[in-house]
């Protein structure tokens, strides 16, 4: 029991919920302020122009992805608690429903019956909406919903993922300005591929690839559209 005690394990799907947030700000932070960079850099604009479109687009992309993670995931939760609500009510009126309805889950898992309904009681005698909630709902400590949390790390993340292409508009020259602005943000991604993919524990070639293609193909667009209309102007 003791060995027990001092080995608990530590899994990766615990940090699923502020993962999902944190490379997805990161991401596109990173990959909307370098488009929008490379776009006016490749219009020819000055480089102040340029700094001011990417420090407008980093604030403007920080409270929208905040906002966007505390809409989004505040319904998550208003639903959640919706269900618990309701699997209250049914606790205090019909338990012994609820019991059946635990214990036939627990048999399509491949429990015999018999020993099913003795796990069920048990489990109920100790915590019957967290069993229920978990076994039932699939609502679980790491699962839950945290809107607060989710927006502050989109908010974070994007800020620290947009400041990496500003960066590099505000100290290189400016007749090389959007190939440094590009590589800067090339280079960044492959590091948020490969730190993204590391911490979910699937490190791999794939993951690092298909931030950077879409990350890529993203600017090179914006560039394009910027050097079109830079032209026509």
């Amino acid at each position: 029991m003791g060995r027990l005690k001092d080995h608990a394990e530590r899994h990766r799907v615990d940090r699923v919920g502020w993962l999902r947030a944190a490379v997805l700000g990161a991401n596109d932070g990173l990959v909307s302020t370098a488009s929008l960079v490379a776009g006016v850099a490749a219009a020819a604009a000055s480089r102040d122009a340029v700094l001011i479109a990417g420090v407008a687009g980093l604030v403007a992309g920080a409270m929208s992805m905040a906002a966007g993670e505390y809409v989004s995931v505040s319904s998550q939760s208003d639903t959640e608690k919706a269900d618990l609500a309701r699997e209250t009510a049914e606790l205090a009126t019909d338990r012994e429903a609820e019991v059946e309805e635990l214990a036939g889950i627990y048999v399509t898992r491949g429990v015999e019956p018999v020993l099913a309904r003795q796990v069920a009681l048990q489990l109920m005698e100790k915590d019957a909406l967290g069993s229920h909630a978990r076994d039932e709902l699939g609502i679980s400590e790491m699962s839950t919903a945290r809107p607060i949390q989710a927006a502050l790390t989109s908010a974070l993340t994007f800020s620290v993922g947009a400041a990496l292409p500003l960066l590099a508009a505000a100290v290189a020259p400016t007749a090389t300005l959007l190939p440094w602005v590009v590589g800067t943000a090339l280079a960044g991604l492959v590091l948020l591929g490969a730190l993204g993919s590391s911490a979910g524990g699937a490190l791999n070639v794939r993951s690092v690839l298909r931030v950077l293609f879409w990350g890529a193909l993203a600017m090179a667009v914006t560039a394009g559209i910027g050097r079109l209309f830079g032209t026509v102007v």
